[in-house]
């Protein structure tokens, strides 16, 4: 059985603790997260326990990426479940602040990163990735970690990070980590907890409607062909309304202009199943 996890919620003491680490000479990785944690999380930690001697991990439940209609108030939450797996998995530090110790009385300064965070969940929910961009910005400067892991999963949050840590100079790699899977095909995510049985039978096709779009996309279907048959496919499992499924540029997010592909190819879907949404992704 795992000792407990040390807990830290003010910044000065996750400060003082990671400065004891790194005056030791020791590697420091975080891996933020909004709890709920599962595999795909942990999956995480042990990329960055490969990367650096010490991992941190953070759970904050971050109010200014969810829109007013969003699922803020009814996301799942659990920090003593949250601990014990990351004990068991290796982390050495759990960072999970208040609400006031990340955005106390007067906060005002909100962070926006142009170009790839515009389309498909930038579209689709206005404003969250400044509330992304910005909850990521205040823990990289609390932390000051060597590496920090963030999951392929939600690959258009892991674009915007790695620009914002490029364009204010951060001094962190950031990696993404694959997807964690079930056997079904379906991404980990905390929001699956959300599905009923018939939902969660159903929610696999997502997948494999990005794997038959690919195959498509090598047989020289179009992109608009191949986005037109998988819309239809989540379409006939029960996905709806369907945010985007789209063929982009896997380093900008943009379009292609020609009718196929000229780039790296990234497929991303976004869908709501029930009252669950959900996202998915495979490299082209």
């Amino acid at each position: 059985m795992s000792a407990p996890l040390p807990i830290v919620r003010t910044v000065a003491n996750l400060r003082a603790q990671l400065a004891a680490w790194r005056a030791a000479g020791e590697r420091i990785g975080l891996v933020p997260t909004m709890g709920a944690l599962h595999e795909g999380h942990l999956s995480l930690v042990h990329l960055a326990r490969q990367r650096a001697e010490r991992v941190a991990a953070s759970v904050f439940v971050n109010p200014t990426q969810f829109a007013p209609n969003e699922d803020f108030e009814a996301y799942p939450r659990g920090e003593a479940r949250d601990a014990e797996l990351l004990a068991g998995a290796g982390c050495d530090l759990l960072y999970a602040p208040t609400a006031a110790e990340m955005y106390p009385q007067g906060f005002a300064t909100m962070i926006t990163v142009s170009g790839v965070s515009e389309p498909l969940d930038g579209a689709a929910r206005p404003g969250h990735f400044a509330g992304v961009a910005t909850v990521v910005a205040k823990l990289l400067t609390q932390a000051a970690p060597d590496v920090a892991v963030f999951g392929e999963k939600d690959y258009q949050q892991l674009l915007v990070i790695r620009r914002l840590a490029r364009d204010l100079d951060l001094p962190v790699e950031i990696v993404g980590a694959p997807t964690a899977r079930a056997p079904d095909g379906l991404a980990l995510s905390s929001r699956n907890a959300y599905l009923s049985a018939a939902e969660r039978e159903s929610a696999p096709a997502m997948q494999a409607a990005l794997q038959d779009a690919r195959a498509r996309l090598a047989e020289g279907k179009t992109i608009e062909q191949v986005e037109l048959t998988g819309r239809a496919a989540l379409e006939r499992a029960g996905f709806g309304p369907i945010d985007y499924f789209e063929i982009r540029n896997a380093e900008t997010l943009q379009r292609f202009e020609g009718p196929r592909p000229d780039g790296p190819v990234r497929l991303l879907a976004a869908a709501r199943l029930g009252t669950t949404r959900l996202i998915d992704n495979i490299a082209g």
